[in-house]
């Protein structure tokens, strides 16, 4: 079940949200949390209900782990917490490597990555006493497995809401916040990545024959865009959809295409994973306090990681050492370098790399590296530019324009300076845009087909 479908917005949330709210608020919100762990059982089962047995089992190894941790600290045992800190590591990448590194002999849980490591960040969280165990299976199984940021994120550490699930509420400001949020990111998803896709989806299908050198960098260019509002548009929905139920949780996208550097881009881009990394392993790793050599090895690391978290396929380690690179790079004198240039010369070198790395990203198989990179070097076979490049680039002018926009602080300045005027022309036309990206985005839902979201597959 995904949040773009006719199923889960008609049916599966209208649902859960009645259950939700008639559910008394007694026990430290025992009871919403079991309708939200229960609902989210439901909503994971749905597509794959076999992987509801390994949800489970890493909920109960990880309360197990995190409260033996607990324990063991208590006492004063050290090396007894360090033991269960690292069998709870052991067990969940053990599982994340049997189903996503397999050689494709298993099928891959939809979520896998994106639940696994906020279930090992408990247990360290818990031994850093950053986090204090929890005694209620029912909250930690609702943190594991809560449905609207289970599938891709944003990666919520549980000592962002460890609190908020005893003592949350849902006021109206958090609803009201909440429904512009996720119909925003609905909007983002279906009226805008769904279409770059299509694009994109358009290109790909040329023969080495119809490929032009102008199509080639078009297409690549709207499935960069595709996958900044089919990821940001998830995101939304997720934090909205948290807002709705009373929580508050980290932000996943700022922006990142505005960045002047790749420093910045990484800070912008995907927030919770870099920030993962930075505190699970970057920092455990010596950071940047253990001279140089050692620092650029950590990132040498860190991105190395990063891009074998995003699947085992070459093609995506190449592209987390490809970031490494100019993040090394920019450490040792390319970032200074940068800051004396003008801001415009830092944003195309910022976009310049970025539009390149997805060339990595966008193909499991070399022959798709192949095709586009002959093509966008000038040796397509159909030449620089077709009749059917042509065509395809004015029908989604519109399109482009629209993308490229959004891409940036312009609508968040015009919806802020609206906001600013009159609170009640603000609510009269916040409500107008809610319905009508909501009813276009029904009707592309309902004329459409399958639309998963692009970090499914990871």
């Amino acid at each position: 079940m995904v949040f773009s479908s006719l199923l889960f917005l008609f049916r599966f949330l209208p649902c859960v949200l009645f259950i939700y709210f008639i559910a008394p608020r007694c026990m430290k919100n025992t009871w919403k949390n079991l309708v939200l762990f229960l609902s989210s059982l439901v909503f994971y089962a749905w597509g794959e209900p076999i992987y509801i047995v390994l949800m489970l089992f890493s909920t109960v190894v990880d309360y197990i782990n995190g409260g033996l941790v607990a324990y063991f600290i208590n006492k004063d045992n050290k090396k007894a917490a360090k033991f269960f800190v690292f069998l709870s590591a052991i067990i969940n990448l053990s599982l994340l490597g049997l189903f996503k590194y397999s050689g494709f002999t298993l099928a891959l849980p939809i979520g896998i990555s994106f639940y696994t490591f906020q279930t090992m960040s408990y247990t360290v969280d818990v031994y850093r006493g950053e986090a204090s165990p929890e005694k209620n299976i029912i909250n930690f199984g609702a943190y594991v497995a809560m449905f609207p940021q289970l599938i891709a994120g944003p990666i919520v550490r549980f000592r962002d809401i460890s609190v908020m699930l005893k003592e949350r509420t849902s006021t109206i400001e958090k609803i009201s916040y909440g429904t512009v949020r996720f119909v925003t990111g609905l909007g983002k998803k279906v009226i805008l990545a769904n279409q770059a896709g299509e694009v994109f989806k358009t290109v790909t299908s040329y023969s080495a024959m119809q490929l032009s050198t102008l199509s080639a960098w078009f297409g690549l260019l709207m499935f960069i865009l595709q996958v900044y509002f089919d990821f940001s548009g998830y995101s939304d929905m997720a934090i909205g959809l948290m807002s709705i139920f009373g929580f508050k949780i980290p932000e996943n996208f700022n922006y990142p295409f505005v960045s002047k550097s790749i420093t910045e881009f990484w800070r912008r881009w995907h927030i919770s994973l870099g920030t993962w990394f930075k505190e699970y392993v970057y920092i455990p790793l010596g950071g940047s306090r253990k001279g140089t050599v050692r620092t650029f090895l950590n990132i040498f690391i860190v991105w190395f990681l990063t891009g074998l978290w995003h699947g085992a396929g070459f093609n995506f380690i190449a592209w987390g050492m490809y970031f490494g690179f100019f993040l090394i790079l920019e450490k040792l004198f390319l970032l200074d370098m940068l800051k004396k240039l003008p801001n415009t010369i830092c944003h195309i070198y910022t976009l310049v790399v970025t539009y390149f790395s997805f060339l990595l990203f966008a193909w499991d198989d070399i022959t798709g590296h192949k095709i586009f990179v002959k093509a966008m070097a000038g040796m397509a076979d159909a030449g620089f530019v077709t009749k059917g490049t042509m065509y395809l680039i004015v029908n989604n002018i519109c399109l482009l324009i629209l993308l490229v926009i959004g891409c940036t602080y312009l609508p968040s300045k015009i919806g802020t300076y609206i906001c600013s005027k009159n609170e009640i022309v603000t609510s009269l036309l916040q409500t107008i845009f809610v319905i009508a990206v909501f009813i276009l985005s029904v009707a592309y839902l309902v004329n459409g087909t399958y639309n998963p979201f692009l970090y499914f597959r990871f």
